[in-house]
């Protein structure tokens, strides 16, 4: 994480799903999901993708990101999660199993040292 200048923390607006740009409500679907940062984080630039994975089992949202990857660069690995204050990726009610009907699409995604 060093090396893409990242530090616990440190924090960017994402769009959680590259397929949903700035609809409003947003359907994740459990599993992998393509995200795209709006905000630089370290030397990774706005329209970095993120790659990570969904659970829509509980009453929020999880989004846990393994992997960046910026348009000029190689693939690397990050770890980090998507989050919202208020609860706001907690979901609608209307969820299906396996998806998760979400208000917003765009979140948070900090830095964090493992998934807990």
């Amino acid at each position: 994480m060093r090396i893409l200048r990242l530090r616990v923390g440190d924090a960017a607006s994402v769009e959680l799903d590259v397929n949903q740009t700035d609809v409003s409500p947003i359907t994740l679907y459990e599993g992998p999901v393509e995200s795209m940062l709006n905000d630089e984080l370290g030397i990774l630039p706005a329209v970095t993708r993120l790659y990570g994975r969904v659970w829509t089992s509980g009453p929020h949202a999880v989004v846990r990101y393994y992997e960046a990857h910026p348009p000029d660069g190689e693939k690397v690995p990050i770890c980090a999660v998507a989050r919202l204050a208020k609860g706001q990726l907690r979901k609608l009610p209307g969820s299906e199993p396996g998806t998760a009907l979400l208000e917003f699409s765009k979140a948070s995604v900090y830095i964090v040292d493992s998934f807990r």
